[in-house]
């Protein structure tokens, strides 16, 4: 396929993707994929024109999904950054500390970038500031600084910019935190997501006090203090103890506004750490916008999806089956296409251009899975579709490691890896002994190698094929996404699976016998989905689980306690409400969507 086959397709590549300026004008869909091939493969120190029809293939026919930054500005003369997201600096408890953050976060979106922020180093409201005798107004207060701030920066176009913001779970502010955007207008470009521990998941289930605390050296004065990891800090330091709280309660909260407002998410932020290869060298406290990258402060992601539906041979038949061989060498080539982003892409701050060359981490993911289940004829969420998901998802993840280790041969090792420390990391240590012995013999080019992110925007380019690994939302739909002029425009959809089977078969009238919406699956089959596919991702997934308006509280509260149970990284749900609408709508485009998943929201 090298047309674009539906009218939305068309809009999204018009509208963000296709380069006009006055010496040139992309004509095809093609056009795009040359450009960004060529652009790609002009830091190859050898047979540049080689790897320029390599990476050509594997973008034609929409077989592999880069991010919608790499998109809009590889081989342009547009000053952006080729990187879809970026987690800030830690931001310094001062005035003229937290307005040069808000500098920075400003550089980082002008150019493109969607940020990430972690606020837990802003003291707490109503304390005094040490030495100045002033109140403390707290996290939340200057978080609407930036909301302002995203608001001003991408004001017009059809592009909104996206933010997360994180709080730890034992910050004093964290309640008021957690119900920040309940007040009408309030944050509408953050999402929010609750660092929660397991210290603090240990202490929900014994029903124990929490300590509430914040650095003691804020504070003058004597006061209980306990020791905590600190952002920005090297080793435990000392924290003065603000108050106590009921564990079991304050995590009724936090459960209860998500259930009634879809917000906050949560990171399970001490499994995010204990799993990240470079445990040695840095601490995570914040994700990209949509949460499949968990980055140290600076860092950046760098993403790009293998569309699964180009990999399904003899859809809807009885010999329908993956394309394991072709799939193995795609992403071999998807990494080195992503490695070299990292060298072509401009960087809007010097610390950011440091952190992504020092680290090469990149994100390589899947979307179509969904779709791809319909083709295979295996119902989301069965136990057949769960094993053959995980193969999936494993055989990418393997051949990913393998090209990056040959990469290193080749470019060498990132520059902050050290083997001994790497070789211990608990998900290297899951990977097959092979990848193992290459990584201790000659390194690797990458730091980390996968994640899965939403892909809203770059699916609809593909033809409406399911986003990330989610389930198909129905079989046709309307969608509102934003035209250049920032207006809305609305467009009827049908599912890219449904669409191929009533082209392909002399049943159009009917449904793939395997054909099944989120509306009809158990919650669940979201869970055990995400499940069967995290110990081959070593970043992080971005999933959102829808739950049905009419479940119980007690139910949807055992979502978490399962996601936390079964080894996730995080759990983010939505839930249709009153107060926060619909994110898409079968009779129309939805509301105010709450989390940066519809189009125009998105980072990609």
């Amino acid at each position: 396929m090298t047309e674009l086959a539906t009218d939305i397709s068309r809009h999204v590549w018009e509208t963000k993707y296709r380069y006009v300026d006055r010496h040139s004008c992309e004509q095809t869909i093609a056009n795009t994929w040359r450009r960004l091939a060529r652009a790609l493969a002009s830091v190859e120190p050898e047979n540049a024109a080689n790897w320029e029809q390599r990476f050509f293939s594997i973008l034609e026919n929409f077989k592999f999904l880069p991010g919608g930054r790499i998109h809009a500005g590889a081989g342009t003369a547009r000053n952006v950054t080729l990187l879809n997201c970026f987690v800030m600096g830690t931001i310094e408890d001062s005035v003229s500390g937290i307005f040069h953050a808000l500098q920075e976060a400003a550089l980082t979106m002008q150019q493109g970038g969607g940020i990430g922020v972690d606020f837990s180093t802003l003291r707490p409201r109503g304390t005094a500031a040490k030495g100045a005798g002033t109140i403390a107004s707290g996290a939340v207060s200057f978080m609407q600084i930036w909301d302002a701030m995203c608001g001003t920066i991408l004001s017009t176009g059809a592009r909104r910019g996206a933010m997360m913001a994180t709080l730890r779970c034992d910050h004093p502010d964290i309640e008021e935190f957690v119900t920040a955007k309940q007040r009408s207008g309030q944050l509408r470009r953050f999402n929010l997501s609750v660092q929660v521990s397991d210290g603090f998941i240990e202490a929900v289930r014994s029903n124990d006090e929490w300590p509430l605390v914040f650095p003691a050296a804020a504070f003058e004065g004597d006061g209980e203090t306990i020791l905590r990891d600190w952002p920005g800090e090297n080793e435990p330091i000392p924290c003065r103890v603000i108050r106590r709280v009921s564990a079991a309660q304050l995590w009724e909260r936090i459960l209860r506004a998500t259930y009634d407002y879809s917000e906050p998410g949560v990171l399970f932020i001490d499994r995010i750490n204990r799993l990240n290869n470079l445990w040695y060298c840095e601490r995570l406290t914040a994700t990209n916008p949509c949460g499949e990258i968990p980055l140290p402060p600076y860092g950046a992601c760098d993403l790009g999806s293998l569309n699964l539906t180009r990999f399904v041979i003899s859809p809807f038949t009885k010999e329908a089956r993956i394309d394991f061989a072709d799939l193995e060498q795609t992403a071999g080539v998807a990494v080195r296409f992503l490695d070299n982003v990292i060298d072509v892409s401009r960087f809007p701050l010097p610390q950011q251009a440091e952190s992504a060359h020092g680290t090469r981490r990149i994100g390589l993911g899947i979307t179509g899975l969904a779709d791809a289940m319909v083709m295979l004829g295996l119902s989301y969420g069965s136990k057949e579709s769960l094993a053959v998901a995980g193969k999936i998802m494993r055989t990418i993840c393997h051949a990913a490691y393998r090209a990056s280790t040959a990469l290193a041969t080749e470019k060498h090792p990132f520059p902050y890896f050290e083997r001994d420390r790497y070789l211990t990391g608990a998900f290297i240590h899951d990977l097959p002994k092979d990848i193992q012995s290459a990584i201790a013999r000659q390194g690797i080019r990458n730091s980390h190698l996968i994640a899965i992110a939403p892909t809203g925007t770059i699916s609809l380019l593909a033809g409406n094929v399911s986003s990330g690994l989610e389930p198909i939302f129905a079989a046709s739909h309307v969608r509102s996404v934003l035209t250049e002029d920032g207006t809305s425009k609305q467009f009827v959809l049908t599912d890219y699976a449904l669409d191929l089977w009533r082209r392909s078969t002399s049943l159009p009238a009917e449904m793939p016998p395997s054909f099944v919406t989120t509306a009809e699956l158990p919650i669940t089959a979201h869970i055990q989905m995400q499940a069967a596919l995290q110990p081959f991702v070593d970043n992080s997934i971005a999933k959102t689980i829808n739950v049905p308006e009419h479940t119980p509280f007690n139910e949807f509260k055992r979502i978490y306690d399962m996601a936390y149970d079964m080894g996730l990284k995080g759990c983010t749900t939505f839930r249709v409400n009153p107060v926060t609408g619909a994110i898409l709508s079968e009779q129309g485009g939805g509301v105010d969507a709450p989390h940066c998943c519809v189009a125009e929201r998105e980072a990609d």
